[in-house]
């Protein structure tokens, strides 16, 4: 990442023919109004990123003006939303939002401000960090002079991240900046300033009156940075965790008995999570690797000259996950997907321990179906030994397996496999009507494929089905599985 200096003049000079400031300079002037860019567009302008989405500040009646702009651009995507006061417009790819300057006023109870017209100073000293308190003028006499009254573009020299006014005030106004601002500093590397830290621990019990669909959507964008596990060792230093995420909390520590110690879950975690990132930007694969091992707690048991164990955790994980997704807010279909990891990520590590046939290929083959990758990613992942020359050889050992998967993939075509025979035809052969009984035979004709009783294909199911026919008729019953 590009960080300003001496150059920041240069950088801003370029803003000069910026296909939006420009037209929306020109507006202004046009209609005698004054007008900034503020927020994330000048603090990623500094940064040297690009952005397309642009917030504005007038200082005056911000609709008129979103009017005014959306008449000159010749678009009707705009979209006004009288009770926040505030405007939309989407315009070449771009998405613009005006608001006026204003200042707010909190109730204990609520994250929703009451709101006053102010100066462009009120507005700026209001928002959360100095990092997002500075504006780009578009004015025609200042025109892209900036302005910064709190600092902001040495805390960005500096990477920190500090609250504009008085950060316990700033917090228990809108709790939500707490979960903000362990994001910023997730995103760009940057260090919570101390007294900031201090003030998110002594106000995180005031993320209770936050929506649980406001606190997720804040972690899904810390678990979307480059190394999220940062994020999740600020939030919980923050002693945030606790309140959104309790069952991370639960992982943490070390338990030593009888000379034997246990891995701290936690940090491992954390290590699979970074590892995961740094191959995919799959969010429900990174959720996977947050919580694969969420359930070692539960199943953590200690065995005299063998040390500890957490059997079944897997399964007790898959278990737990659906609570941990209601509460969440998070889709069904991530569940099933997360699910499925969870309950697989052992698999493939058992399989370099032990000699297998090609039936513990097929069928872990069978249960992955289209997410085999991301199961071998988060398997990889998930080997964290500090022992290189041990790393190296489960690696080794692994690469093996994934080797016998491609090859018995190639051979049986099982990806997304089901039987061949479908249900019609079951019931005909078979001479019965729809029920339990039909779907038994399909998983006998699946089960006969995966052991490698017969290929997968067509003929060879049909044929097995028609021998359990015959053997119906001998037996005067349906065959069973």
């Amino acid at each position: 990442m590009k960080y300003f200096n001496s150059s920041k003049d240069k950088i801003l000079h370029k803003l000069g023919t910026h296909p939006v400031l420009a037209t929306i300079a020109a507006i202004a002037e046009k209609t005698e109004t004054s007008i900034f860019a503020v927020g994330g567009f000048v603090r990623d302008t500094l940064l040297q990123q690009d952005g397309k989405d642009i917030d504005f500040v007038i200082e005056g009646d911000g609709l008129t003006f979103a009017k005014h702009v959306a008449h000159s651009l010749k678009t009707r995507r705009l979209t006004i939303y009288k009770k926040f006061g505030t405007a939309m417009i989407e315009w070449q790819g771009f998405q613009l939002e005006f608001v006026g300057a204003r200042k707010e006023s909190y109730r204990g109870d609520s994250r929703n401000p009451d709101v006053a017209p102010a100066e462009l100073s009120e507005d700026l000293a209001r928002r959360d960090f100095t990092i997002n308190a500075m504006a780009l003028s578009l004015n025609k006499n200042t025109f892209l002079d900036l302005v910064d009254p709190h600092n902001g573009q040495l805390d960005l020299q500096q990477k920190i991240i500090r609250t504009p006014l008085e950060p316990l005030q700033t917090f228990s106004d809108d709790p939500l900046r707490i979960l903000r601002g362990v994001r910023f500093a997730t995103r760009l590397g940057f260090t919570l300033e101390q007294s900031s830290l201090t003030a998110m621990q002594q106000m995180g019990h005031r993320l209770k009156i936050i929506s649980q669909e406001r606190i997720t959507d804040e972690l899904l964008k810390i678990l979307s940075a480059p190394k999220p596990g940062a994020g999740f060792l600020l939030l919980d230093k923050a002693g945030i965790l606790r309140y959104i995420f309790p069952e991370l909390v639960q992982l943490k520590g070390i338990e030593t008995r009888n000379g034997y110690a246990h891995k701290d879950v936690f940090l491992h975690t954390l290590e699979v999570l970074d590892n995961v990132a740094a191959v995919s930007k799959h969010i429900p694969l990174r959720l996977s690797a947050l919580l694969h091992d969420i359930a070692k707690p539960v199943t953590k048991a200690f065995k005299p000259g063998k040390g500890w164990s957490f059997h079944g955790h897997e399964e007790i994980g898959a278990r737990m996950l659906p609570a941990i997704f209601r509460r969440m807010r998070l889709s069904n279909e991530w569940l099933k997907y997360v699910q499925k990891l969870t309950r697989l990520h052992l698999r493939p590590i058992a399989l370099t321990e032990e000699e297998c046939t090609d039936s513990s290929y097929r069928r872990l083959l069978f249960q992955a179906g289209d997410d085999l990758e991301d199961l071998v990613a988060l398997c990889r992942a998930d080997i964290t030994s500090k022992n290189m020359k041990r790393k190296q050889e489960y690696l080794k050992n692994f690469d093996f397996v994934v080797k016998r998967l491609n090859e018995v993939e190639e051979t049986d075509k099982l990806r997304a496999f089901q039987s061949p025979v479908r249900g019609e035809e079951i019931m005909r052969i078979m001479q019965i009507g729809e029920g339990p009984e039909v779907g038994r035979l399909k998983k006998r004709i699946e089960s006969a494929i995966l052991d490698g009783e017969i290929p997968n294909d067509y003929e060879a199911a049909k044929t097995f089905l028609l021998s359990l026919n015959e053997q119906q008729s001998t037996n005067g019953s349906a065959a069973t599985c």
